[in-house]
């Protein structure tokens, strides 16, 4: 028989647990972020380069949302029977192994090279993806969004770095004989392999193993555990991540394209000034969103992250030429990608029971994946039919599809 106080250990030793595994999933997500930002920035200049056609530069973010996309699930599957650390630290090795093929496809000149290796960066970022939820998976409710938060914060030292180290990067990369627009992937190199050794070695217990664990013997039983399934509220959340992951993804996959036309003298400055800005805030606001979450409610800070996307693309739509808009649009746009995730994330998991989490996760970031491949593409072919301000206006539809949508949630 369980006493008060055994029961008190336990809840205390959880916590202890819970508290290392957020402090090691972020600094993680510190040094996973490089690669992901020197990724978004480089990645349509580098396929506009090697094929000749901006019109195809879109499918450099469409591959890396492609390999997510194929990873998620199977990265799911991995973690629900080995843990998070064989998982995590398997997609860090795919993005090392796709660092090292972007390099030398960019050497060889190999336009369908380059796409290979950004679709190996993307299935690295499949483990990045899931670490937001392993964040989740021994927190109780009362502080889920902020443990989340907290880790998606921490991406921002390494996602900002990422598209602010493209100039020191081309210099590094000169003096080391690295082609052309690659320099800034030999930070990228450093930062993984150091990603992979902190898992392997900190990442332990594994937090879904102990999750796991407590919720078949009933030890410890905290809000973590609690099973109750909530199929239309997690159905709502998924769509709501992905719906805001898309028009996130189409519009600043094609925001470095546009403004290498509309300042070409200064491009490296310009795009990693504003693609920095935009990572910004994407995580430098998770925490202020984390908290949001869970005293507002996870459908309250879903609809603030819509009400920062719309504001967003209204304001490229009305001037898709000034960069200074666009700077502030992409700016916006993060953040309302911000809000949306944590939230959406936030909602997925206490919707859904522990045993099922990691399968209903690992669908969640295979459909925001795959969709904002399928949206990258598009924006492409958009951003050549009707400019970069009528692009804003069909992700518009999207967000307001997200809106609409919220009762029903509600009613779940």
């Amino acid at each position: 028989m369980t006493t008060a106080a055994d029961a008190a250990l336990d809840q205390a030793a959880v916590a202890a647990v819970q508290r290392r595994t957020v402090r090691v999933l972020a600094a993680g997500q510190v040094l996973g972020g490089i690669a992901f930002g020197a990724t978004v920035s480089l990645g349509a200049l580098l396929a506009a380069d090697l094929s000749g056609q901006d019109a195809l530069s879109g499918l450099a973010t469409a591959s890396v949302t492609l390999g997510a996309s194929l990873c998620a699930i199977p990265l799911a599957r991995l973690a629900a029977r080995r843990g998070r650390r064989v998982a995590l630290t398997l997609g860090n090795l795919f993005a090392l192994v796709g660092i090292a093929v972007v390099i030398t496809a960019a050497a060889l000149r190999l336009f369908p090279l380059l796409l290979l290796g950004v679709v190996l960066i993307g299935a690295g970022n499949a483990g990045n993806l899931q670490s937001r939820f392993a964040a989740t998976d021994l927190a109780d409710n009362a502080r889920r969004g902020r443990d989340l938060g907290t880790v998606v914060w921490a991406t921002t030292v390494g996602a900002v770095a990422g598209p602010l180290l493209l100039t020191p990067g081309e210099a590094v990369g000169a003096a080391l004989g690295m082609p052309p627009l690659t320099g800034s992937y030999a930070f990228s190199i450093v930062a993984q392999a150091a990603a992979f050794a902190l898992y392997v070695v900190a990442l332990r217990p594994d937090p879904l193993l102990t999750a796991q664990r407590l919720a078949r013997s009933g030890e410890a039983r905290r809000e973590h555990i609690v099973e109750v399934d909530r199929p239309v509220a997690a159905r709502y959340a998924i769509f709501a991540v992905a719906g805001s992951h898309v028009v996130m993804a189409s519009v600043m996959a094609m925001t470095p394209l546009h403004l290498s036309h509309l300042a070409p003298e200064h491009v490296t400055i310009v795009v990693g000034t504003t693609i920095a800005l935009h990572v910004f805030g994407m995580y430098g606001l998770s925490p202020m969103f984390g908290l949001l979450a869970d005293r507002a409610g996870r459908i309250a800070t879903i609809l603030v992250g819509q009400a920062l996307l719309a504001a967003s693309l209204v304001l490229a739509a009305i001037s898709p030429d000034d960069q200074w808009a666009v700077l502030v649009a992409l700016f916006l746009l993060g953040a309302g990608w911000s809000a949306a995730t944590i939230a959406g994330a936030a909602l997925l998991t206490e919707s859904t029971l522990t045993a099922q989490r990691p399968r209903r996760q690992g669908v969640s970031d295979t459909i925001m994946t795959f969709s904002a491949a399928v949206g990258a593409v598009l924006a492409g072919l958009v951003l050549s039919w009707i400019g970069y301000g009528g692009l804003a206006l069909v992700a518009l539809v999207i967000v307001v599809t997200v809106t609409v949508l919220a009762p029903y949630a509600r009613r779940g």
